[in-house]
């Protein structure tokens, strides 16, 4: 039921026009009917954040939230004062059909960079929203597939907890690297919980979700994460419950992302072991999974643990300290690597299943750390050198 999945929520996902693919639904609205009004927020660290970004973010400082419109179709990124005004104007529409203040609405935006969005079509479609809002499944559904770009299913998640729930959508394919991704992710739950509880959930959840996967090594200009919560379950949950649920949703969605990476055949774990702390762990890991040779090599069924030790030989000794000649490196569970020479035949790696499992243990202590990556193939060069939003 995505959005829709915890009371208190009323959502909907309609054509407005903004996308150059006609008929597809490219706007959603997503409006929390209360008592409460709490917001967290955790936006893309990006230099050149997209205006939609630049007028969220001033709109959660509060910890309040009424509304939420998110368009596909054009990321209104690296668009001026003219973009500023776009989101500006947009927020206002749907806080005027909500009675509500500009502030209390959020926007969040996905698609080409560089360019202004069909504002008449924005405005149209938010009205559109607006009048057939609903809390049932399909409107849930309508609602994350407007938000799809070049993803090929919608990827929506529902955690049952103990009297509450937590429900969510998000969109992500391509442009995907640690540090959030290229997404657009609402999570939404009817449990008890003041701002900053909602802040702390979320920073804790996505510090282990969206921040550790890896497509392609390139981070958006538009990334929102949002979390809403309405309080309408009456319920407070303990707060490490609570944590864990908006983490579990965040883990979901993150797989999702990374299970329809453009064009992707494999999805990868890249684990490190044996690290002397889990900075150390998570750097390695990161290395490995951001090579496009790594990434090449398992779309190729090729077990090339030579691109594994180049990789994390990258990483400097300050930050992870370890010794060369006792490193192992297992793939889909064969040691191919041993003591930093070779381990047993590659050719014993079965490469064939869409899961892969990489383990690199530094012997240099007891932390660990996993990325979760997929491969690079010809579809995703395909689909990136003749992008349409």
């Amino acid at each position: 039921m995505s959005v829709t999945f915890a009371q208190g929520f009323q959502a909907a996902g309609v054509v407005a026009g903004i996308s150059s693919h006609q008929g597809k639904r490219d706007l959603a609205v997503v409006v929390n009917q209360g008592p409460l009004d709490v917001v967290a927020g955790v936006f893309t660290p990006n230099r050149f954040c997209a205006a939609p970004v630049q007028w969220s973010r001033k709109a959660v400082q509060d910890g309040h939230l009424k509304g939420v419109v998110v368009n596909s179709g054009g990321a209104n990124a690296c668009t001026g004062q003219a973009g500023l005004e776009q989101s500006t104007q947009t927020a206002q529409e749907l806080a005027k059909l909500i009675g509500t203040d500009a502030h209390a609405v959020a926007v969040a935006s996905t698609g080409l960079i560089g360019e202004l969005l069909p504002l008449d079509h924005v405005l149209h479609g938010v009205h559109d929203a607006f009048d057939h809002l609903d809390d049932g499944e399909q409107a849930g559904s309508d609602a994350a597939h407007a938000i799809m770009t070049t993803d090929t299913t919608m990827k929506t998640v529902e955690i049952q907890g103990s009297g509450f729930r937590v429900g969510g959508m998000v969109k992500g394919s391509g442009m995907i690297a640690p540090q959030l991704a290229t997404m657009i992710c609402i999570l939404t739950t009817d449990a008890v919980v003041t701002s900053e509880q909602a802040q702390q959930a979320l920073q804790q959840g996505t510090q282990t979700s969206f921040n550790r996967i890896d497509v392609d090594g390139c981070m958006s200009t538009n990334d929102t994460v949002l979390l809403l919560a309405s309080g309408a379950s009456g319920i407070s949950p303990e707060p490490q419950e609570f944590n864990k649920a908006v983490a579990e949703a965040c883990a979901s969605l993150a797989h999702q992302i990374v299970g329809d990476g453009e064009g992707s055949s494999h999805d990868v774990d890249m684990t490190v072991i044996g690290a002397s702390d889990e900075r150390a762990a998570l750097a390695c890991a990161r290395a490995v999974a951001s090579s496009n040779l790594m990434k090449c090599a398992i779309a190729g069924n090729d077990p090339n643990w030579g691109r594994v030790v180049s990789s994390i030989g990258t990483v400097p000794e300050s930050i992870a300290p370890y010794d060369p000649n006792k490193v192992t490196v297992d793939i889909n569970g064969i040691r191919v690597c041993d003591g930093g020479k070779p381990g047993q035949d590659r050719s014993l790696v079965d490469m064939t299943p869409r899961h892969v499992d990489i383990v690199i243990n530094l012997h240099a202590g007891e932390s660990q750390g996993t990325i979760w990556t997929d491969d690079l193939t010809h579809e995703y060069v395909r689909i990136n050198s003749d992008y349409e939003s």
